[in-house]
């Protein structure tokens, strides 16, 4: 008889969060061996309206069960709305867990901040389960790094109920080896909770190098106004945590550059002052799109001639930006906006597949873009291909979920 796993992830197919891509792409794939159930909110990471009034909504995707739990809309440039949003979430999600049977594992990554790894120590505590704790990008430190609240106390106790549930869970897993420098700090390097690093992925089978002459390419490059522009690419979320709504403010120095364009394409609680800094201005060389469809990314990834990979500043050791993975597997070269010795900086390193700037190191970005722009077209796309290279060899979709098959059937008999 199969062990049954218990997925609270918030964020899950069809969602175009990468903690959603992630987590649909695991789940598909541990639904051989293990009978799994997740419980997440319903479809909205990018404004999408719910679909249903029931609070809670059960749906399958191939035999995966998933329970939907029904969420107020949340306005991410507002504290209120993301706290609101966080705590439905969060009670909900522990209703909806405590009333399934025979849980062998629940498995919980660190989102909702705190709450996500708590509904897995609660739910160990009350169904008598083993706990796995993913964590994607470690709370407090990731709010401290960009001073989202300047009560100090609210950090400490924050910290203090997350070490607790490191602490309490059979196992800690994390997605960089920074991250695991960032844990053992945090037990100060005594009793350190047993954890092991997996990396992120992406598809490398549907994501792959493509030139501008690929007809989808085309297709999207025409129907954005971008024939023939040299494409500096950002892609994904446009919130807190990348110092984006002062990144932007280095696209004055290329107002004159015609054949230069600067795409942003998500969503995110920054957006709007980054749109209003540009109109301001009157720069016409900077564009805005929403999310992309998922079986569009790929073409819309290979458009750009370079892609922006950033995080803000004290983010090091604190989460690994998941698009760089799509990036490297599309085989395009990446100015990453990094701190030296985090795990994206490595991984552009030891790919030589592109560039790295500190963060807040705004002349050295436009050195960067100047530098990309100014290469010659084959050198610019070998540089690319470097990383998809790299990937192949060492950053597979299927190393990674092996990986956490072996943890998850090691937990289960233990």
């Amino acid at each position: 008889m199969k062990k049954k796993i218990v997925f609270a992830i918030n964020y899950f197919y069809p969602d175009l969060a990468s903690t959603g891509q992630l987590m649909t792409d695991l789940c598909k794939y541990l639904q051989k061996d293990f009978d799994v159930t997740v419980i997440a909110s319903q479809p909205g990471y990018a404004g999408e309206k719910a679909s249903s009034k029931e609070v809670f909504e059960v749906d399958y995707l191939d035999h995966i069960k998933i329970i939907r739990v029904r969420l107020p809309e949340v306005d991410k440039s507002s504290k209120i709305s993301r706290i609101r949003y966080i705590l439905y979430y969060f009670i909900l999600a522990n209703i909806a867990l405590l009333k399934e049977r025979n849980v062998d594992i629940v498995y919980t990554i660190s989102q909702p901040p705190i709450l996500g790894g708590m509904i897995g120590t609660i739910g160990k505590l009350f169904k008598q389960a083993k706990h796995v704790y993913n964590i994607q990008d470690f709370n407090p430190e990731q709010a401290e790094a960009v001073s989202y609240t300047k009560m100090k106390a609210v950090f400490k106790l924050a910290r203090a109920i997350d070490k607790l549930n490191c602490r309490y869970a059979n196992r800690v897993i994390v997605v960089g080896q920074d991250m695991s420098e960032t844990l053992k700090k945090r037990f100060k390097n005594i009793n350190v909770p047993e954890h092991l690093i997996i990396n992120n992925w992406t598809n490398e089978n549907d994501i792959i190098p493509m030139s501008k002459d690929e007809l989808h390419v085309q297709e999207f490059l025409r129907n954005n106004d971008l024939e023939d522009k040299f494409i500096v690419m950002y892609s994904g979320n446009i919130g807190l945590y990348y110092d984006l709504e002062n990144i932007i403010k280095i696209t004055k120095y290329f107002k004159e550059y015609p054949d230069l364009v600067f795409l942003f394409i998500g969503e995110g609680a920054v957006k709007k002052e980054m749109q209003e800094y540009v109109n301001k201005h009157n720069i016409t060389n900077v564009k805005f799109l929403p999310y992309q469809p998922i079986d569009s990314i790929k073409y819309s990834l290979n458009s750009a001639d370079v892609h922006l990979v950033v995080n803000q500043k004290g983010i090091k050791g604190v989460s690994v930006p998941s698009k760089i993975y799509g990036v490297m597997a599309a085989g395009k070269p990446i100015i990453g906006v990094l701190e030296q010795g985090s795990e994206a900086q490595l991984l552009i390193d030891k790919s030589n597949c592109g560039t790295v700037v500190e963060p807040q190191n705004y002349q050295g970005i436009v050195s960067a873009i100047e530098y990309f722009f100014n290469m010659k077209t084959e050198s610019l796309q070998q540089l690319g291909l470097n990383g998809r290279k790299y990937l192949n060899q060492n950053l597979k979709r299927e190393i990674s979920i092996n990986k956490y098959r072996e943890v998850l059937k090691e937990v289960s008999e233990s």
